[in-house]
């Protein structure tokens, strides 16, 4: 299935020039039944980093692990000392242009599904409201031991309430809502517990490490399945979660478009590849 002259074999030779891509991006929009897989590209212009840059290297070092989160009573401190002080920068952030255009997109018809790679839950907060969240989401909080889930909002307060005075101002903080702290804040920092039993808390979100839930794999693998084309935007497909989509789609004929700032291991399986921002570009493909 393809784009008449834009979509076919020799585009994934060479790309077509910018103007040209949106154009043929616009054309695939209009065809409809299109899914988009979206990654921490989509939400830096909320004021939410991302882990790489143009370049594709890793701009911060590699978030922790679930063996080292469960392994480990200071780990878990020092997780949740961090993610408490980053939390606030992820709990105030709303969606920019580029949430609000893929919600028009599929208001209008254009765009059949969302899936995010993204914890933010900012595909939410612009009304995207049935988006899969690949990899969970920072608002939730889930007991290892009873499963029982709860607010973060919730526990935001219980973690003040158990550390009076803890001051993280002017951290960085990560794409995935840890800031980066002095050892002397997360030495002394209480880490609280589930209400129900006691348990050991986790955020609800997928660690590295860790594997997405397999309803929750096959749900994506269904939504690409039955798509007309699959439309990534701001990842770096550098993990497998997000990649084995593109490679899905492209395997059964799929016109895939990436549309991200710096080099992608999709690259080679993309129709149309465009390193635009990606704010304005869904802008101006929402309203055509």
């Amino acid at each position: 299935m393809g784009v008449p002259g834009t979509v076919d074999d020799r585009a994934r030779d060479a790309a077509p020039p910018e103007d040209d891509g949106v154009a043929a991006l616009a054309r695939l929009l209009a065809e409809r039944g299109v899914v988009v897989l979206s990654g921490a590209g989509l939400s830096t212009e909320s004021g939410i980093p991302d882990y790489r840059g143009v370049t594709g290297s890793r701009r911060r070092g590699t978030p922790m692990t679930y063996q080292e989160f469960t392994g480990s009573a200071e780990a878990r401190r020092r997780y949740w000392a961090r993610s408490h002080a980053g939390w606030q920068a992820i709990a105030r952030a709303a969606p920019n242009a580029g949430h609000r255009a893929v919600e028009e997109l599929r208001r209008s018809g254009r765009v059949a599904a969302v899936i995010t790679q993204n914890v933010d839950g900012l595909h939410h907060a612009a009304g995207t409201r049935d988006a899969v969240e690949l990899h969970g989401g920072l608002d939730r909080v889930v007991c290892l031991d009873c499963r029982h889930t709860s607010t973060r909002a919730e526990l935001d307060r219980r973690l003040d309430a158990l550390n009076a005075g803890f001051r993280a101002a002017g951290a960085a903080v990560n794409p995935d809502g840890d800031a980066e702290l002095p050892p002397g804040l997360v030495s002394d920092f209480r880490v609280a517990s589930c209400r129900k039993c006691g348990g050991v808390l986790k955020p609800d979100v997928v660690f590295f490490g860790e594997n997405v839930p397999k309803p929750r794999v096959e749900l994506c693998y269904r939504l690409v399945d039955s798509a007309r084309s699959l439309l990534v935007l701001g990842s770096s497909l550098t993990v497998m979660s997000g990649l084995r989509f593109v490679r899905r789609a492209a395997r059964d004929g799929k016109p895939v478009a990436i549309v991200n700032q710096g080099a992608t291991r999709g690259d080679d399986l993309a129709a149309v590849k465009l390193s635009l921002p990606l704010g304005a570009t869904l802008a101006v493909l929402a309203g055509n």
